[in-house]
Parts: structure tokens; C-alpha cells; sequence
């Protein structure tokens, strides 16, 4: 009885220090990339970026309305696409895929997109959103020991990330997707951190499997007109 008492009361400390590691670990993290109050300052977000994929540069233009809408403009080839995101409604015009007109997502993919909806980093949000954060242990990522973070969601979707123990930066992030419907790993890759005019730390190199972009020009809080987020063909 008294070894199970004591294997129970480590199991319980080896917990509560898990959980008290997490905290910390999350709080280090948010001051680094510049702290809740200049985050949550953040209305809107306007992103130039260039990618590398496949041999081909594609430019990419992220607009987007804190919490309300979202395009991502795509011009490759000669030829523009995009994809736009609210909070009811979404759509897909990709001629380079095929497309003569915008298509609407399902009712699924507009739900489990929502979350992309924030601008704010996902360690600000998720105690809001009833996420759970358990810190899974450690593991080498090209040499750095990397705190490894999982979030959980209320509909039980995982996403992992590493965390560099000496900046506090995300270095990596996986999670489950589905795509054509099978289900696949997305991994993303986090680089060349910079510090803006109004204090947030943003990774300007940004990889995975569709390739490396890099952004040419990030403007936070300029007036965006609504009208973007509605199909134009």
C-alpha cells in the first residue's frame, strides 16, 4: 500500500510539474514574440510574401480582418487566384488547378477553418477558444533540444509544436489535415524571426511541403475594404 501511495503522489507531482512547465514555457514564449497586450492591439494584417515551389515564384498577398475575413490572393503562371475565408462563408478560384469560376468550400472546411481566422498567435487564444495544452517532453530538431507543446481542440484535432528553449520562437509545427479525402500530416517550418514597428516578432521564412516563402512586406492596422472578401467571377 505504501509504494502504491508513493507511486501515485509521483505521478501526481511529475503532472502538476508537466502542466506548471507548459505555463511557463507558453508565458516565455508570447513576451518573445513581443506580448499579449501589442498582439491583441491587432486588427487587421496585410502580408507580401514570394514563394519558391516546384522551380516556379509565386507571389502571394495575405489580407486579412482579425476574427471576421480572410483572402489570400495567388498569382503564378501569368494567372491569378484566390481563396477567401469569414466567418460564414468561404470560396476557391484557382485557374491554375482548372477552375473557370470560384467555388464554395463545403460547410466542414468553412468550420474547421475558423480558428485561421485570428491573427493573434495561437498561445494568446487558446484558453479563450477551450483548447487543452499539455507539454509532451522534448525532442532534437536539427541539433536544437526543442520543448514540444501539443493543443487540443473541442472536436479533438491535435497540433504539435517545437519551441526553442534559448529564444522561445516556434520552430516547427505538425498536425493531421485532410486532403482529397485522406488524411496527411502538415508540417511547417519557422524561420528569420524580425521584430516590427509595433513590437510583434514575426518569422518572415516560412517552409513546407508546397515550399519556402518569404515575406517582402508585413503592415499591421491599415483599413481594408470589406468588399475583398466577396467572389469577383
Amino acid at each position: 500500500m505504501k509504494k502504491i501511495f508513493l507511486s501515485l503522489l509521483t505521478l501526481l507531482t511529475l503532472q502538476t510539474a508537466f502542466g506548471q512547465s507548459a505555463d511557463e514555457i507558453v508565458n516565455k514564449h508570447i513576451e518573445a514574440i513581443g506580448g499579449a497586450d501589442n498582439w491583441k492591439k491587432m486588427n487587421s494584417l496585410v502580408m507580401e510574401a514570394t514563394m519558391k515551389a516546384q522551380g516556379a515564384e509565386i507571389k502571394l498577398t495575405r489580407t486579412h480582418i482579425h476574427n471576421k475575413a480572410m483572402r489570400m490572393d495567388i498569382a503564378v503562371m501569368g494567372m491569378n487566384g484566390y481563396q477567401i475565408l469569414t466567418d460564414k462563408a468561404g470560396w476557391s478560384y484557382m485557374p491554375f488547378q482548372g477552375q473557370t469560376k470560384a467555388e464554395p468550400m463545403t460547410a466542414d472546411d468553412i468550420k474547421t477553418s475558423q480558428d485561421q481566422l485570428s491573427i493573434l498567435d495561437e498561445f494568446i487564444t487558446y484558453k479563450d477558444l477551450g483548447k487543452k495544452l499539455d507539454f509532451i517532453g522534448k525532442e532534437d530538431l536539427e541539433g536544437t533540444e526543442c520543448f514540444k507543446l501539443k493543443l487540443t481542440d473541442k472536436d479533438g484535432q491535435e497540433v504539435t509544436f517545437w519551441i526553442d528553449p534559448a529564444s522561445y520562437f516556434t520552430l516547427k509545427q505538425s498536425q493531421k489535415i485532410k486532403a482529397n479525402g485522406k488524411e496527411m500530416e502538415s508540417v511547417t517550418t519557422f524561420s528569420n524571426y524580425k521584430k516590427t514597428e509595433e513590437g510583434i516578432v514575426y518569422p518572415f521564412t516560412v517552409s513546407a511541403d508546397w515550399g519556402e516563402s518569404e515575406i517582402t512586406k508585413l503592415t499591421f492596422n491599415s483599413k481594408i475594404d470589406e468588399s475583398l472578401f466577396k467572389p469577383s467571377n
